[in-house]
């Protein structure tokens, strides 16, 4: 039982440290001489432009923004609840609530994936003097962990669903 609980809480860790990654690092479109995130677009690894206002459909990078921060809050809100629950709990009865929170988690980075996917095109063509050295480009390892994360924090949701608290 103690070997399950030290996964379960190594699996958690990792997915929140995914989620961490993917919201901080600068790599969701990388290139040559470039790499772009949800934050900044950076040519020659030297000249960065943070992604503002004047962004043409800014309001799509911040519900993409504002998905990837809530789903890493809502990670590291599960497992310290799940931290509570392991003490609190009566014998035999399940984490529902933390599996609500990571699976809510789990649908917040499965949006901002998503909404990235569909309109990464759309913004590199709106906004061709953020990103027109950008085309030939290719989604990063941030991208791709975000999806991971996804992944990781749905099993994640599922194991404490189905997990019953024993002596």
């Amino acid at each position: 039982m103690l070997v399950l609980l030290a996964f379960i809480i190594l699996f958690h860790i990792t997915s929140a440290a995914l989620l961490f990654i993917a919201t901080i690092d600068n790599a969701w479109w990388v290139g040559e001489e470039f790499f772009a995130d949800v934050w900044r677009v950076c040519v020659n690894n030297t000249n960065c432009t943070e992604i503002g206002a004047n962004f043409q459909d800014y309001s799509t990078m911040q519900a993409v923004q504002a998905t990837m921060i809530l789903s890493t809050i809502l990670c590291c809100i599960a497992f310290l609840i799940f931290l509570l629950q392991l003490f609190r709990l009566k014998q035999g009865e399940r984490f529902v609530l933390t599996s609500i929170i990571q699976l809510m988690s789990c649908l917040c980075v499965m949006i901002a994936a998503s909404i990235y996917t569909d309109r990464r095109e759309d913004l590199h063509k709106n906004n061709p003097g953020w990103y027109s050295l950008t085309l030939d480009g290719s989604y990063g390892y941030s991208f791709i962990l975000a999806w991971v994360a996804f992944a990781f924090t749905f099993i994640s949701g599922l194991m404490y669903l189905i997990l019953r608290k024993r002596k």
